[in-house]
């Protein structure tokens, strides 16, 4: 991705996140943008990534892209590592289950859908920039897995 273009991701996940979630949550594109959570799987530290979203009744769903990278972005594997993980909406903070899906699964070409329609065909754009297959991964609030 273009550097000025990265410095642009950076300031608004600083914004969203100084703010409380007051701010940021419809700035970049005005597609929504939520605050996901992880613990590095080799350090252990705390990351945050913002991430643009679809809803899936009550799950959210949000795409390992990196822009369209040949390798996909290092929080796919903090969730594969560690799938319970935090996202912030707007000022709510919610804890949620991370699983993510690829082809082959069979749920997966409509939750590309639902991701890619928010992102007005830019998943799209970037699906054609590499040979990896892009996850969609799916964040599940922690509560309603409590009963499973």
């Amino acid at each position: 991705m273009a550097g000025w273009f990265v410095q642009a991701l950076r300031v608004h996940q600083w914004v969203y996140e100084k703010s409380g979630g007051m701010v940021g949550h419809r700035i970049l594109f005005g597609n929504p943008t939520l605050l996901l959570r992880t613990t590095g799987r080799k350090t252990g530290l705390p990351r945050t990534s913002a991430l643009t979203y679809a809803k899936d009744g009550p799950d959210f769903l949000v795409t390992a892209s990196n822009g369209g990278s040949p390798r996909p972005p290092g929080w796919l594997a903090n969730v594969k590592a560690r799938p319970e993980c935090e996202i912030r909406v707007g000022r709510r903070a919610l804890p949620v289950v991370a699983r993510a899906t690829l082809p082959g699964d069979p749920e997966y070409a409509r939750r590309w859908g639902l991701v890619d329609a928010v992102n007005k065909g830019r998943y799209s754009e970037y699906q054609k920039k590499t040979r990896r297959p892009i996850a969609v991964v799916v964040l599940s609030p922690a509560v309603a897995n409590q009963s499973e």
